[in-house]
C-alpha cells in the first residue's frame, strides 16, 4: 500500500513538473538576447556579492554573449516563459586545458525561476550539448556562497576538485567540480 501512495504522490509530482516545465521554453540564444543575460549575469552575481575583480562579472563577453559562444565546440542557452528571459547557462573550451576539456559558464537564474526545477532541464541541455560537441570533462566555478547551485552540480554527478583547472581569469571563486561526460 505504501509502495501505491509513492507512486501516485510521484505521479502527481511528475504532472505539477510537467505541466511548469510546458511554461518554461529552454532554447539556444539570440542576438536579440543580449542586453537580457546581461543583466540577469549582472544582477544575480551582484546578489551573491560576487563583483569586481576575479569574477566572471567583468569577463569582455558578457555583453556579447551570443557572439562568444560558437558552435560546434560552445553553446550559450537561455529560459524563457512569456517570451522573457529568466535564466541562462552555455559550455565553451576550457582555455589552457586539453581539447576535450569544456567549462560550464554563466549559469544564472533571476530568484523567480529558482525552486522549480528549471536550472535542472537547462543543465541537462548544456551538458547534453557538450557530449554532443565531444567533450570528455567538464569543468566549473562557482562560490562557497551559492550552496543551492552546487547541491544541482552534485545531483548531476560532479565532484569537488582540489583546485583551479585551465584559465578561466577567475581567480576570486573558491569551489572547483568537475563532471565526467
Amino acid at each position: 500500500m505504501g509502495n501505491v501512495r509513492m507512486t501516485v504522490a510521484g505521479t502527481a509530482r511528475d504532472l505539477c513538473y510537467a505541466e511548469m516545465d510546458a511554461k518554461y521554453h529552454i532554447r539556444p540564444i539570440r542576438c536579440s538576447d543580449n542586453s537580457a543575460v546581461a543583466r540577469i549575469i549582472r544582477d544575480v552575481m551582484t546578489e551573491f556579492g560576487a563583483v569586481g575583480c576575479g569574477f566572471s562579472i567583468q569577463d569582455a563577453e558578457v555583453d556579447s554573449m551570443f557572439e562568444s559562444y560558437p558552435a560546434p565546440k560552445a553553446g550559450f542557452f537561455v529560459i524563457e516563459k512569456d517570451r522573457t528571459v529568466l535564466g541562462c547557462g552555455g559550455f565553451a573550451p576550457l582555455t589552457d586545458a586539453a581539447a576535450d576539456v569544456c567549462e560550464l559558464r554563466k549559469m544564472y537564474y533571476r530568484p523567480e525561476l529558482r525552486g522549480k526545477g528549471q536550472g535542472a532541464r537547462l543543465l541537462g541541455q548544456i551538458l547534453d550539448a557538450a557530449r554532443a560537441a565531444e567533450y570528455s570533462l567538464c569543468y566549473l566555478e562557482s562560490l562557497d556562497s551559492m550552496s543551492h547551485a552546487q547541491l544541482l552540480y552534485q545531483r548531476y554527478g560532479f565532484k569537488v576538485h582540489d583546485g583551479p583547472m585551465g584559465n578561466t581569469g577567475h581567480s576570486a571563486c573558491n569551489r572547483f567540480m568537475i563532471l565526467t561526460l
